[in-house]
């Protein structure tokens, strides 16, 4: 097992605290090391998460905060 999958195995995922409104179609985040942020679905905690550097992440919340990806 290589090192960042042990990391995901032991990360901290959190979700929003409003994620049961939606019916549990919910993502979780974990902060992992070297500034990169884990991105998984709730439903399916046991796929390969997504894993993206801090600055995709912080841009991601940034255009959520701003409606940007609003449909």
């Amino acid at each position: 097992m290589d090192d960042l999958t042990r990391e995901l195995l032991d990360a901290p995922w959190r979700k929003a605290t409003k994620s049961g409104e939606n019916g549990g179609n919910c993502l979780e985040v974990a902060p992992l090391s070297g500034g990169r942020v884990g991105i998984r679905d709730t439903e399916a905690p046991d796929q390969t998460p997504y894993v993206v550097r801090a600055a995709v992440w912080d841009a991601f919340i940034d255009g959520a905060k701003k409606g940007e990806f609003d449909f």
